[in-house]
């Protein structure tokens, strides 16, 4: 009775951890999508100003396009080393719950 109650709770925590970690997961995903989206706006934008020669165009370039994107690139590349030790961490609280639900901790 007690060991059913113990694996019974465990696998629910497993299960509200798995959904936790399927939230991170997308949104590490969605993140990766936009990190990659403003790499090639950041490099396009990049390419452009070494091929313009005029100082205004440049610097409007800069102002408009190279600096924000620059910025949402960097904060990105934040955002997803975050993420990915969040993914870790739920994926650590898995194996550790499977780990204990299966071995001899839990009387039988």
């Amino acid at each position: 009775m007690k060991s059913t109650y113990v694996r019974q709770s465990l696998r629910e925590w497993k299960e509200e951890i798995l959904t936790q970690k399927k939230e991170i997961d997308e949104e590490y995903e969605k993140v990766k999508c936009d990190l990659q989206l403003y790499s090639i706006k950041f490099s396009i934008t990049k390419q452009v100003i070494q091929s313009t020669i005029n100082d205004e165009i440049i610097n409007t370039i800069k102002d408009t396009y190279h600096r924000p994107y620059e910025e949402k690139f960097n904060e990105l590349k934040q955002y997803i080393k975050e993420l990915d030790e969040k993914r870790k961490v739920f994926q650590m609280f898995v194996e550790k719950i499977e780990k204990i639900s299966e071995g001899e901790f839990i009387e039988k």
